[in-house]
């Protein structure tokens, strides 16, 4: 039988409207009281019914998390992060994937959301966002351009990519490409930036038939890496812009005969699980994305209570050297 908040109130001996402010969030609750609440709840498994709240006109304790991210890996690492966030506040996680704005309207016709988390490159989605702020529904981000206005979680991608970058120039490697990000995409933006940055700090032209376009997919690694590695002058080192395509780079390699890092060495970005399940395993970006996830979720749950809570929190990066990077040839 499903637990009532009478049942909860019963358990931590205090009164019904009590566990209310407990869930609400209210400051007006003494700590030992609400640590004695939030342990009955856990006790009784006792989750708030989204819909006799929404007809009280209170919260329905469900947090949207919209996406409109092609890569699994990266999806799945965020969705752990909201979930553990959410279950800890006593959230239901709902997951929407966006294409339009649209798909935001059609969230209120199924649910009544508290707030939603964005992932890239709805963060940076200007008709995205103004759908959002015409609900008046608090949102957090992950990455986006803008993080002065905005809450959330990131990484410092620039000085991430720089770093990668910096690396294979010690290397030796004077030919580097650089496989891009989707375009809309602020990830795409920094790490390009970074890209240009090592080259300029370590006396490098930037050229520009050395990059190219992506998707953030292993098919824009395949794809990439035939055209970069075609050109006449073609690079001893690519620095794709996420684990996915980097693996793509890894497969036109091995088609073309050349032996990775010896003939070519590959880098990407994330540290996904691909990253160190295939052969050679990927020197990359540690990028702590379900941390991240965690962190937004929580800065949003604030939000929530508190209108102008929240706050934008960069989290620390890795670099991972594995097996896919050595001197240039």
């Amino acid at each position: 039988m499903r637990a009532r908040i009478e049942d909860v109130a019963v358990a931590a001996g205090v009164s019904m409207k009590t566990v209310s402010r407990v869930m609400n969030g209210e400051a007006n609750v003494r700590e030992g009281t609400r640590l004695r609440v939030t342990a009955a709840m856990e006790k009784l498994n006792y989750r708030p019914d989204p819909s006799a709240r929404r007809l009280a006109g209170q919260r329905s304790y469900e947090i949207v998390l919209a996406y409109n991210n092609p890569s699994r890996n990266y999806l799945m690492d965020v969705v752990t992060g909201v979930l553990a966030a959410s279950r800890s506040c006593h959230y239901n996680l709902v997951l929407s994937p966006i294409s339009s704005p649209r798909d935001i309207d059609e969230i209120f016709v199924h649910a009544h959301p508290d707030g939603a988390v964005l992932t890239p490159p709805l963060t940076d989605d200007p008709v995205v966002i103004a759908a959002l702020e015409r609900h008046q529904l608090p949102y957090s981000c992950l990455s986006p351009l803008d993080r002065i206005a905005r809450i959330g979680a990131y990484i410092d991608d620039v000085a991430a990519a720089r770093s990668l970058v910096l690396e294979l120039a010690a290397l030796g490697h004077r030919r580097i490409g650089h496989i891009c990000g989707a375009k809309g995409h602020g990830a795409r933006e920094w790490r390009l930036a970074g890209y240009k940055q090592a080259l300029k700090e370590v006396g490098l032209p930037y050229d520009r038939s050395l990059v190219v376009s992506g998707e953030f997919l292993f098919e824009s690694g395949v794809d990439g890496a035939r055209t970069l590695l075609g050109l006449k002058q073609p690079p001893t080192a690519i620095f794709a812009a996420n684990d996915d395509t980097a693996a793509g780079v890894l497969r036109t390699a091995a088609e073309l005969g050349l032996r990775v890092p010896h003939d070519l060495s590959v880098c990407g970005f994330d540290d996904t699980p691909v990253a160190s399940q295939i052969l050679p395993a990927l020197t990359t970006v540690q990028q702590p994305i379900t941390e991240m996830a965690r962190i937004a979720t929580l800065q949003l749950i604030d939000r929530i209570r508190d209108p102008k809570a929240g706050a934008m929190e960069q989290v620390d990066y890795r670099l991972i050297q594995r097996e896919s990077v050595g001197p240039a040839p």
